[in-house]
């Protein structure tokens, strides 16, 4: 079982079996006593020395029994009463042992009932069972037969049952109780286990966010930057050579400022995508034990399409600003032709029906196909096309020459792009298909497009 941390105080007031991570009560190996076992140890001694002390006086007014039988029975009764300090590491030896005496004995009723009751406690249900019809099959005859007077004997005889009964059934009810608690604590264990499994589940998948946020953000914008920058070396070192006139002060100034609109460009979505994401930790932690939301704020936040845009944050990616992106890649010197084949615009994020967070997973897929081309095929024309409708789905392509006998524009890259972008179109419920034919690379992007009384997604 996987151990419970208990405190020292409380490791004082219970028994040790609670505290010694034994799987049951008295399952086997030595436990060590608790303060408070030792305390219950000492209690139960001296309650069986004073029924020993209290029984022992009225041994000789039994003049009806043999005189070897008197004899017997204080020695019994002591070694009974002994017996007592190992019970918890031998209850089936204890019981068996405690027999002959139970049988033959008066001394031993006080040590008997802790007996029983330790048996029913410590020992399988069954195996305790049998060990107490033994008890019955050796007291009983000799109670009825001979113990007592005759007309005493079936009253001693039912008491004796009804005493065997009590501490047995009150030892057995202990046991279930003991269990109980060792099963729940065993629970409470493996649910803190999923627990931590759980946290670190989420914390994998929220890395895993984050990794995919800002190579989607920053890869493009430094693609861009990559690009006028090198056209501005390139342009120098021509220049350097006698093959190319040199760049006019206008020419620097635009293209500087060229690179850095796209940095600061860069840096906003990177803010941008900061935001979301701890918008949405911070909608998590609004939730309840039990997945509800403590509110209606960040139930609002998160229906709205343009979440962030009311506190200083821009609009997240749709279709509307795919055009945009294209601009921008036009602007780096990137030929690109783009086709949309979508329905008329509507009331909704982007123009359109298509739930937000699709809108934008397209968005990132015309933005890494775009970047993948101008990293690996720089100067190659490039064809963006988006088409669908509403129960049909929405498909993105980007297709690019590939750059035969040229290396590609050296843009550092993780490789990790396509990768990311299958991950988040498989989230959405898409796919995405890619890879090299006829001398051209393609990427192909499809995402459901359901009714909007049919979404099921946030």
């Amino acid at each position: 079982m996987t151990g419970h941390p208990v405190s020292a105080f409380a490791r004082r007031l219970l028994p040790g079996e609670l505290t010694s991570g034994a799987p049951v009560p008295g399952g086997g190996g030595r436990v060590r006593r608790s303060a408070r076992d030792w305390v219950v140890d000492v209690v139960l001694f001296g309650w069986a020395v004073l029924c020993w002390f209290a029984l022992y006086d009225q041994v000789a007014t039994k003049t009806f029994l043999p005189g070897w039988l008197l004899a017997l029975d204080p020695p019994l009764g002591a070694v009974a009463c002994l017996s007592l300090w190992v019970r918890r590491r031998w209850p089936l030896g204890v019981a068996l042992a405690a027999v002959p005496a139970a049988a033959l004995t008066d001394t031993v009723m006080g040590a008997l009932a802790v007996i029983i009751f330790n048996l029913a406690l410590r020992t399988p249900p069954r195996t305790a069972g049998a060990v107490l019809l033994l008890h019955f099959a050796a007291t009983l005859p000799y109670v009825l037969l001979y113990g007592a007077p005759h007309d005493e004997r079936r009253t001693v005889a039912a008491f004796v049952v009804v005493y065997y009964l009590l501490f047995f059934v009150w030892g057995s009810l202990t046991r279930v109780r003991r269990q109980l608690v060792l099963k729940l604590r065993e629970d409470a264990a493996r649910a803190q286990a999923d627990h931590r499994r759980r946290l670190a589940d989420a914390r994998r998948a929220e890395r895993r966010a984050i990794a995919r946020e800002m190579h989607d953000v920053l890869a493009h914008r430094v693609s861009l930057l990559s690009v006028h920058a090198g056209a501005l070396a390139y342009r120098a070192q021509r220049t350097a050579a006698g093959e190319a006139t040199p760049l006019g002060d206008e020419e620097i100034a635009q293209s500087a400022t060229v690179i850095r609109d796209n940095a600061h460009q860069a840096l906003e979505e990177l803010r941008d995508v900061l935001h979301v994401l701890r918008e949405d930790e911070a909608e998590d932690e609004e939730e309840g034990p039990d997945g509800s939301r403590g509110g209606t704020a960040g139930a609002g936040r998160r229906s709205d399409p343009e979440r962030g845009a009311g506190d200083g944050a821009r609009p997240q990616p749709d279709l509307e600003r795919i055009g945009e992106l294209v601009a921008e890649a036009r602007a780096a010197g990137q030929r690109v032709r783009f086709v949309e084949r979508l329905p008329e615009r509507t009331e909704g994020a982007g123009g359109c029906s298509l739930r937000p967070q699709l809108q934008r997973t397209a968005y990132r897929a015309v933005q890494e196909g775009l970047t993948n081309a101008r990293k690996h095929a720089p100067g190659q024309p490039v064809e963006v096309e988006l088409a669908g409708a509403v129960g049909e789905g929405l498909t993105v392509r980007v297709v690019n020459p590939l750059a035969a006998g040229r290396e590609g524009a050296g843009i550092p890259g993780a490789g990790a792009g396509l990768t990311g972008l299958r991950e988040r179109l498989e989230i959405e419920g898409g796919s995405l298909e890619y890879g090299a034919s006829r001398d051209a690379f393609t990427l192909v992007a499809r995402l459901p497009w359901p009714a909007r009384g049919r979404e099921t997604g946030p």
